[in-house]
């Protein structure tokens, strides 16, 4: 059965690190000033779409976005809260390091496997699996109930932690987790089920160029 409720997630838009190419994780750096006017512009792409719960990370680029997105609504804040749960992935020891710099160092296809696999460690950080691991109970636990009374939910969050709810959502095989990604700019909107599963997907944008 189809829950009454709609989930739209969010990734943040650009942050100070993004833009200078840098491994950002866990690390708490605010928006640029192009990374706010794209946060409104995805807060009016669902203005037919009024949330009445708001769930964020506990970094500040994540809130940003939040309060920009808000302003298409007239509005400063939603009842939800800030949630380590829905932190980006911990790079460990990659944290702040060079996109570009990385990869020359470790070559292409491990740079490709750190980035995109499933369980790839990381020295000091965190596998998809592990982000997985603390994303899906926070989902079931505390969205999932107010989608089940009916509830618009908004979860702004970053693309390690949005992909692994999207693999619990939507099913997909961890084998495959390789090929999926959150884009910047994007707003995934799903109907679920009463598992929390995928019943229907629409997926709105704004333009977006970033470095990341």
């Amino acid at each position: 059965m189809t829950l009454p409720g709609t989930l739209i997630i969010a990734r943040h838009h650009e942050s100070e690190w993004n833009k200078l190419g840098l491994w950002t994780g866990t690390r708490d750096v605010h928006l640029t000033p192009y990374g706010l006017k794209k946060s409104e512009e995805m807060g009016e792409l669902i203005k037919d779409l009024p949330p009445d719960y708001a769930f964020a990370s506990t970094l500040v680029r994540t809130d940003e976005t939040l309060i920009a997105m808000l302003k298409a609504f007239g509005i400063k804040s939603l009842d939800g809260e800030s949630s380590p749960a829905l932190n980006e992935r911990d790079y460990g020891d990659y944290t702040g390091k060079d996109k570009l710099e990385m990869e020359k160092l470790v070559g292409e296809e491990t740079f490709d496997k750190i980035r995109r696999e499933w369980n790839y460690p990381i020295p000091h950080g965190e596998t998809l699996k592990m982000v997985y691991e603390r994303v899906v109970p926070f989902y079931i636990d505390t969205v999932l109930p107010l989608l089940k009374s009916g509830h618009t939910v908004l979860v702004v969050s970053h693309g390690n932690a949005l992909r692994a709810l999207e693999i619990y959502i939507e099913s997909i095989s961890t084998a495959q987790a390789h090929h999926l990604e959150m884009l910047f700019g994007t707003l995934v909107i799903y109907k679920v089920d009463e598992e929390g599963k995928m019943q229907n997907k629409e997926v709105r944008a704004v333009e977006s160029k970033v470095n990341a």
